[in-house]
Parts: C-alpha cells; structure tokens; sequence
C-alpha cells in the first residue's frame, strides 16, 4: 500500500465518509466478531499491511488466534489460517463464500468481472466453469496437447545439452523454465510460441509477460482505492492506470482472437476450439466470454508454475541429497536411453512427494485468491458479516507446526504412503494442503500444473548434473507479490548426463 493512503484517507474525505462507514458497524455492536487488533480511526489497521503479509498475518494469527479480523477503510478483511476453520468455509459455509470482491483490477481487466476467477457465483460463473472444464481442461483436452508438453521439454534439453555438454556451465534456470511454461501455455491456447530465438517474437514475448506480472501484481488487496473510494476522485491515477492495462490487457487478448479467426484451417487449439463454438453459439461464446476464459488460463497457469519450479529446483540445489534420491528413482523407472514422459509420472512416487512438498514450503500464492460473503455466516464460532473479504492464509497453514512436524524443514518423505505424518484428524486432511483452493472456486486447471510441474522438474533432474554456484546455497528470499516468486535469480551449474548427450546428437544428425 502506497503511503498517499494515509494522507488522503486522513484528509477531509473522513469527514464526509465517517458517517457512511461507521453506521453498519454500530447496528452489530452486540455480534462477537473474530478479534482483531487495535486499530486507528477511518484507516482501521492500515498499519498492519506489512510485507510480506502472509508473514505477517502469520504473527498476527499466533497472537489472535486461527481467525481474526482487520478493518482497511471501508472493508472488513477476515484471516483464517487453520484447516478446521477452511473446512467450515468451504464446507457449511461454501455457498456464501463462493463470490469475489470486486475491485478496480476485476471491473476494468477482468471485463467488468465476467471472467471466472472474478465473477460472482452464479448462472455466468457455473456456465464458465463448465466451459473450462469441459472444452479447456479436462482430460481429452488435455491429452490432445500432451505433444506440446514433451516437445517444449525436449526444446529446452537440447539448447541445455549444448551449452552443457562440454562440462558445468552456469545457467539461469529462472529462465529455462520460464521458456517451457510459457511456449506451453501459449502453444494450447494459440498454437504459437512466445519465446525463442526470433527477434519479433522475444519482443512479443517481453510484452506479453510485462502484461502478465503488472496485472497479477495489481491483483489480489493492492489497490488503496478499493478501501478508500474517494481516492478515485483525489488522486484519478488510481483508476487511470487499472484502465490503461485493462486496456493494454484486451488489446493483447482481441489480437489473439482476431489473429486465430483469419486462419483458413482450424486446430486443436483451446482458442479456435472455443471460436467453433461461437459459430454455434454466439450470444453464448461472446469474444468476450472467450477472452476472459484465455485470460485466466494465461493468469492462472503461467506465473504460478514458473514460481513453482523455482522454488522446487532451488530447494533441491539446496538438499542434494534429495535431488540424489529422485535421480536414482527416475534412472532405475525410466533410465538413461530415452527422456522421460508424462505417463512416467505416476510410476515416480518420490518425484511427486518434491512436487507436493514444494507446494507446501514455498506455495506460490500464499493465499487463496480472496472470498466474499454473500449473506452473513458464522465462522469459528465468529460472526462474519455479509460484505466481508475472507482470506486464506495458506502459506500459514503449510507451515504450522501443529498440522505439519518440523514444518520449515524440506521434506518431501514426510508425503510417503497415506500422508499420516500429521497429527489433524482425518476429516481435515483434504484442507491442510491447498495450493489450488478447494470448493465451487477450486482453480480447475490444477491437473494442468501439476503435469507441467512435474513433467519439468523430472526432466531436469534426469537429463544433468546440478550444483550451486561455488558452493554457496541458493538464497531462499521471498519476493513480494500476490504470487510468491524467489526475490533472487536462480542460477546453478549445470552439466549433461547421457540421455541429454543423446537427445542433443539425435537432434543435430536430424
């Protein structure tokens, strides 16, 4: 948050807000809400919002307890960090909590929010859902881009291959995988990669990921306007520039679909997929219906997993002897005469268990995208109003020592057989590892992430040798953010093993 909210929140805007924001409070004075700390007037708990939040909600919550609640100017935020109180959120209480805030960024990028991260719960929002999973995600679709995903594989062992095939080199593997996540995503959506040698296509590239991180980075509770309304009028910046990238935002995405409709022959892809459904079903298959849906594939599928496999390779940069044990797992169940495949996955448990643990040490969204209560509902015996923002602390949650053993350890044995290394009840097993959300606004893509993780990460312990630079360990810095990304660079030293010699021979004598 920007320091100008406290001059403009303290200015003579209170005097004409006051009124409007402390009635609705005064009406429930004898409601018990969840505890909160002490706060200021007409700012509330501004003071607070300290980065990394989820850190500090974290201290908050050991003070305060496993709910608490803070009030931002005109909006009351509610923390849960506990798998007993997710589980009465999206339990009991799904239905009521299965709407989003709407905010400056949903109204203006996200087409007036009537994407499906954005919309609030109902016929649209169902009928999106159905969409994705049906025509965007499921297994089918899925499949049908499974030559995509080993292709951008082999693509990024080869360049490795050849510039490690001498002996170690350093590499930025920030980037590595940032070329694999992004030519995926991109190559199901549109049929076309974003990232290659191609000067005109590095500088769409460039553009296309600038958009990408400055709209994840305005989503989520960043904007001062959406708590203090008359910013709006103050200071217009703060609605100019939501504009100017729901603009920027649109342009991109209209480009895509404008570019795919003057194609002559038609693919698999999700975009023209969803353009043969519009010749169907126009008024359903609206461009802009179908620009919010590839948009959230984008938003959704991108940064989360380019986060996910940095903190998973920087982990085990730093416990070789995990990335030992995965490589001896992955040379005994696939070996050393071909790179490994995504029907490989399920036959390497240990693999898997890195996946899972990294999920949970480094969680690239240390929360939940935000809730919204519909009506009023009761949470850990609390009363939550109706109107309220309900936020989970995930990150908190992964890292609680009463739910997780030695839980700032990287220890991915402790997913080994039936995940009984917790001393939670069974019935809250389902809620203490929740990176992909859970509910009726679970993210849908999580199959999709976890074969592009996974299949990743796999290769990349398979086919070389890493070390860290000079021996020093990887600096495990949080950079700040809704998605939590390594506040460093990742770069490590790297050297083929044979089934990378191969394929780079393979390719060359081609």
């Amino acid at each position: 948050m920007e320091e100008t909210m406290i001059v403009a929140a303290l200015s003579i805007v209170v005097l004409i807000a006051s009124l409007k924001l402390l009635l609705p409070w005064g009406k429930s004075f004898r409601k018990q809400f969840p505890p909160s700390p002490p706060s200021l007037p007409f700012v509330g708990h501004l003071f607070y919002l300290k980065k990394p939040l989820h850190r500090t909600f974290r201290e908050l919550s050991d003070k305060y307890g496993p709910v608490f609640s803070l009030r931002v100017g005109n909006r009351r935020i509610v923390i849960v960090s506990s798998p007993s109180l997710v589980q009465e959120c999206f339990g009991p209480n799904d239905k009521i909590l299965a709407n989003r805030p709407q905010f400056l960024n949903t109204k203006y990028v996200a087409y007036d929010s009537t994407t499906i991260g954005t919309a609030p719960y109902g016929p649209h929002l169902r009928n999106l859902r159905r969409i994705a999973a049906v025509e965007m995600v499921s297994s089918h679709r899925l499949n049908l881009f499974l030559s995509v995903r080993a292709d951008e594989v082999r693509r990024m062992v080869v360049k490795l291959a050849r510039e490690a095939r001498e002996g170690p080199v350093a590499v930025d593997l920030r980037q590595a995988i940032t070329v694999v996540v992004m030519n995926n995503i991109m190559r199901m959506i549109a049929g076309k990669r974003y990232y290659d040698d191609d000067q005109g296509k590095e500088e769409s590239s460039r553009r296309f990921h600038a958009i990408m991180q400055e709209v994840l980075d305005k989503s989520g509770l960043g904007n001062p306007a959406d708590y203090f309304p008359i910013l709006k009028w103050i200071s217009p910046k703060y609605v100019k520039r939501v504009k100017e990238l729901g603009f920027r935002m649109n342009e991109f995405t209209q480009g895509l679909v404008d570019e795919m409709r003057s194609k002559k022959v038609k693919s698999d892809t999700m975009l023209d997929r969803l353009l043969v459904l519009q010749e169907k079903e126009p008024m359903q298959y609206t461009d802009e219906v179908i620009k919010g849906l590839i948009q959230s594939m984008m938003l959704a599928g991108t940064d989360t997993s380019i986060a996910t496999l940095s903190w998973a390779m920087a982990n085990l940069l730093n416990h070789p002897h995990v990335m030992e044990k995965a490589r001896r797992e992955i040379d005994d169940g696939v070996g050393q005469d071909r790179v490994m495949e995504e029907s490989d996955l399920p036959k390497l448990p240990y693999l898997n268990n890195i996946v899972s643990e990294t999920f949970r040490f480094n969680p690239p969204g240390p929360f939940l995208l935000p809730h919204y209560s519909s009506t009023d509902c009761t949470i850990g015996g609390y009363h939550v109003p109706r109107g309220t923002i309900v936020q989970v602390n995930t990150w908190a949650i992964h890292h609680d020592p009463t739910v997780w053993p030695d839980p700032d350890t990287f220890r991915p044995e402790r997913f080994e057989g039936e995940s009984k290394d917790t001393d939670t009840d069974t019935d809250t097993d389902t809620y203490r590892l929740i990176s992909f959300g859970i509910g009726r606004r679970a993210c849908p893509g999580g199959a999709l992430g976890l074969k592009i993780v996974g299949l990743t990460l796999g290769t990349f312990i398979q086919c070389f040798e890493w070390n860290t630079v000079g021996g020093a360990a990887v600096d495990m810095s949080e950079g700040m953010g809704p998605i939590t990304h390594m506040a460093g660079p990742l770069v490590a030293m790297c050297k083929a093993r044979d089934v990378a010699t191969k394929l780079l021979e393979q390719e060359d004598s081609s």
